[in-house]
């Protein structure tokens, strides 16, 4: 569409109504339910990388999977039908790509588009975002009317490894999960993997199928739980009920499930560790040194559990395939890790299995009316909308659940909002904070990749609605049926000189 220059001359500078940042499955949730709520609403989404599914296109190592389960990372509107409720990477993709294409939402997305910068003008109702060609070097400009970053939270260019003494002296490879070469050979060779996370406890088993060992060194435990690879429930109401009542009832069942695990291990954190170590017990040999390596230091939930399918993990110990080894590190050498203990632990391959760098909002730049937005000092509106920051939201998912529960309803959000807007002709809305709310950190986990990088992230307010309550429950009556024109979200209409076919013009 032609925009007039300070010169005078026409340039062209394509407009949408939103625009999406991002195509995973956050992005083409938001993208489904603009479709079907807002039919009326045009839209893009800028993709910086050469395909869609986000996470689950990015991700490649050898048993990547999810770490909830699939009727609550599912979609809503989606239904999973496969039989594995913890599913493995390929299946999430093919999940996500099968929406994107049933809903039409394809066509809509532009690759290799990286967004640097956004840049808002209230006389012009509207942003200007600034996006980079990863295939090409060029910039691209575009104007919408709302923004929407459906982006993660973390670094896709960049995992995060610690400084280990002597790294340079290892003979072998050494991988992150997050790069993980497709030529890498280990079949038959001993694997040390460091770390005890989600992605640790994934690719031990895994690996531990073709190696001739794997160790997973960490420095300290994690609450690792095992959960059936596939739903008895689901499997047992699939006999007598369609796809869509089954997927619904078990979704609610596994909901609530997670809601009663996360408050009992508030409330009671000595009773819920008691459970989880006789479920340990019980999946491992007699006499396995529990203490040392399946009882971390902190409370259950301070950090976020690691769910092992049919108890994977545990097998693969049993066996004798894979062991643990909870120590720290002293330096690398030229056959492996020497620890703090003086043992030695030798390896042909390595593994930096040591966790994630956060970047929110993809580490774009963002000035509101030429001032530029410091994310840090910003409070965050419902997990969603940032103060003072107009036309905007941004996708969060839950810490203590699966993510897509609070993308879809974010996406449910946004679309209220946009149709409020419509119906009261408003050109912009913006949440503003009352004075008397007090800052907090917007996660509360202590897991090392939020507190690596809490100086950067937005926070939440002590009270509503900017307090983050981290539950879907709590979200349903607040984001779902909440009232949109609540006091802390205010409204504007354009000055008269900004008319309707003015804007349309641009």
């Amino acid at each position: 569409m032609p925009e007039a220059t300070s010169n005078g001359a026409a340039s062209s500078r394509e407009h949408v109504d939103v625009l999406i940042v991002g195509a995973g499955i956050s992005g083409i949730s938001a993208a489904h339910h603009l479709k079907e709520r807002c039919p009326g609403k045009s839209f893009a989404i800028l993709e910086a990388r050469a395909d869609l599914g986000g996470t689950w296109d990015l991700f490649r190592y050898p048993g990547i999977r999810s770490d909830s389960d699939m009727h609550t990372l599912g979609y809503r509107f989606r239904p999973w039908t496969e039989a594995k409720t913890i599913a493995d990477g390929p299946s999430i993709l093919s999940y996500v790509r099968q929406t994107a294409q049933d809903s039409g939402i394809e066509q809509s997305i532009r690759f290799h588009h990286k967004v640097v910068r956004a840049e808002w003008s209230t006389p012009d109702g509207q942003w200007t975002v600034e996006a980079e060609r990863s295939d090409t070097g060029a910039i691209v400009r575009l104007t919408c009317g709302y923004l929407w970053m459906c982006s993660g939270y973390y670094r896709y260019d960049e995992g995060y490894t610690p400084e280990f003494e002597g790294r340079e002296r290892f003979t072998g490879p050494i991988v992150h999960p997050q790069h993980w070469p497709e030529d890498l050979d280990y079949a038959g060779k001993r694997v040390l993997v460091i770390g005890s996370g989600a992605t640790a406890v994934t690719l031990v088993p895994a690996m531990a199928e073709q190696a001739a060992h794997v160790t997973m060194l960490q420095r300290s435990p994690t609450y690792v739980v095992s959960l059936p690879g596939e739903d008895p429930i689901a499997i047992a109401l699939r006999r007598v009920l369609p796809d869509k009542a089954v997927y619904a009832v078990v979704r609610w069942k596994n909901v609530l499930l997670q809601m009663a695990t996360y408050n009992l291990s508030r409330r009671r954190p000595t009773f819920v560790k008691k459970l989880l170590r006789r479920g340990t017990e019980k999946a491992l040999p007699a006499g396995y040194d529990i203490d040392t390596h399946f009882s971390p230091r902190y409370n259950p939930w301070d950090q976020r559990m690691c769910l092992v399918p049919d108890g994977d993990l545990f097998k693969e110990i049993s066996t004798g395939r894979a062991s643990i080894v909870t120590d720290t590190i002293d330096t690398f050498t030229e056959k492996g890790i020497r620890l703090d203990s003086g043992e030695e632990l030798e390896a042909d391959v390595i593994v930096t299995a040591t966790g994630l760098n956060l970047l929110f909002l993809g580490g774009m730049q963002m000035t509101v009316d030429g001032e530029e937005v410091n994310f840090s000092k910003r409070i965050a509106y419902k997990g969603m909308m940032l103060d003072g920051v107009p036309n905007f939201a941004f996708t969060l998912g839950y810490t203590n659940a699966s993510w897509t529960l609070k993308a879809d309803l974010t996406s449910e959000y946004v679309c209220r909002l946009l149709a409020h807007m419509d119906t009261h002709r408003y050109d912009s809305c913006a949440p503003t904070a009352d004075p008397s709310i007090v800052e907090e950190p917007i996660f509360t986990l202590t897991s090392g990749y939020i507190q690596r990088s809490a100086d950067m992230l937005p926070k939440q307010g002590s009270k509503e609605p900017w307090k983050l309550r981290q539950s879907y429950a709590y979200d349903l009556r607040v984001i779902r049926r909440g009232e949109i024109d609540d006091g802390a979200m205010q409204f504007a209409t354009l000055a008269p000189s900004h008319s309707s076919a003015e804007k349309l013009a641009v």
